[in-house]
C-alpha cells in the first residue's frame, strides 16, 4: 500500500506541529526545581557546582545512549517479522 505525496506531506506537517507543541509545553517543566537543591547549589562553592554538573552528565548520558541504541536496533529489526509467506509448493516439496 503506497501513500500519496499529499498524505506524506500532511503526515510530516502533523509531526512538525506535534514536535513544536511539545517544545513549547516543555518550558513549564524548566521552571520546576527542587528548592532544597537550588538553595544548596546557590550557597555552594565552585567545586560543588562543578561536581553537580558532572553528576548531572553522569546521570543523563548512559540512559540517553541506551535509548539511542534501542532505537537503532528497533529500526534495523523493524521488518524481521514482516517477511512474505512462502508459496505452498515449497512447503510440500522435497525441501523438508
Amino acid at each position: 500500500m503506497r501513500i500519496s505525496a499529499i498524505q506524506f506531506r500532511i503526515g510530516w506537517c502533523h509531526f512538525l506541529l506535534a514536535a513544536m507543541a511539545v517544545l513549547l509545553l516543555v518550558s513549564g517543566a524548566f521552571a520546576q526545581s527542587c528548592s532544597l537543591c537550588y538553595t544548596q547549589a546557590a550557597s555552594a562553592g565552585s567545586r560543588l557546582i562543578h561536581g553537580l554538573r558532572s553528576g548531572i552528565l553522569v546521570l543523563i548520558i548512559p540512559p540517553m545512549c541506551m535509548s539511542v541504541g534501542i532505537t537503532v536496533l528497533a529500526y534495523k529489526k523493524r521488518n524481521q517479522f514482516n517477511r512474505q509467506p512462502r508459496s505452498t509448493s515449497n512447503r510440500t516439496g522435497s525441501g523438508w
